[in-house]
């Protein structure tokens, strides 16, 4: 389970990558950017005009959901993993092959997580570089939201493997989705404070992972997140992300061996 051979099925995904980055860099670079000038020109023109800023601390709505966009875009790719990780052990099998060599199922499944990191930390670098173009990052600390949406996806690549290799048909993937990934992306602060929902709703909202890497993003972007805050928000990521490796390295190990 040593990261150096691990890094031989991450060199696989890399490869895979390559050859289909056109299909990939729609969604991944093309996607959140729309979604960027969309609510952050055109839905946030209309919000500054009725004076709402107040509401988002001050801030021009742009800069507002500019950080929540980056995080959520990236989760949202990262749900993608769900059929990537049926794929690997069922409909094209390159998991199970891989898992047939040297390579343990775990070094499979911490190679698979190790190209995530290139993976999410490249669009969000565009989108970081984009939206301080366009003037929706004010800090210059806002590079710090680069690593924050990282970790954010590779939490959720995890959940996503861990999950997908359990299941023996993808006919649950779609309700994840709808259940899960678009209410988290809709209400963990991405486009209004979450302070406006109602206190129950808010309870609710700060157990998910989401919205704690909005709030890396969107502090670091504005430069207005305190230490001991970003540790707070980063050691809950961590946790997250401990738990998801866990059970995806005992789920691996039960499906790539059976």
């Amino acid at each position: 389970m040593a990261l150096p051979v691990a890094l031989r099925y991450t060199e696989h995904e890399a490869h895979s990558w390559l050859k289909h980055w056109r299909s990939w860099s729609f969604s991944f670079f093309v996607m959140p950017l729309l979604f960027l000038g969309g609510l952050g020109f055109g839905l946030g023109g209309y919000v500054d005009a009725e004076a709402a800023a107040d509401t988002i601390g001050g801030l021009d709505y742009l800069a507002f959901v500019a950080p929540g966009l980056l995080a959520g875009g990236i989760m949202q790719n990262m749900y993608g993993d769900l059929w990537g990780v049926m794929a690997g052990f069922k409909w094209q099998g390159p998991m199970t092959a891989a898992a047939a060599t040297p390579l343990r199922p775990a070094d499979v499944f911490l190679g698979f997580l190790a190209w995530r990191v290139p993976a999410c930390a490249a669009p969000a670098t565009s989108f970081v570089v984009v939206a301080a173009l366009l003037g929706g990052v004010p800090s210059a600390w806002g590079v710090l939201a680069i690593p924050a949406a990282t970790l954010c996806g590779l939490v959720f690549s995890a959940m996503a493997a861990a999950w997908s290799i359990t299941r023996e048909r993808d006919s649950s993937f779609p309700v994840v989705i709808r259940v899960l990934a678009t209410p988290m992306f809709v209400f963990s602060g991405t486009f209004f404070p979450v302070s406006e929902l109602p206190a129950a709703a808010q309870g609710v909202v700060k157990v998910l992972p989401l919205w704690h890497a909005i709030e890396l993003c969107r502090g670091a972007t504005t430069g207005t997140l305190g230490l001991v805050e970003g540790l707070g928000h980063t050691a809950y990521l961590l946790a997250w992300l401990t738990a998801a490796v866990a059970l995806g390295i005992r789920g691996f190990n039960r499906r790539l061996t059976s």
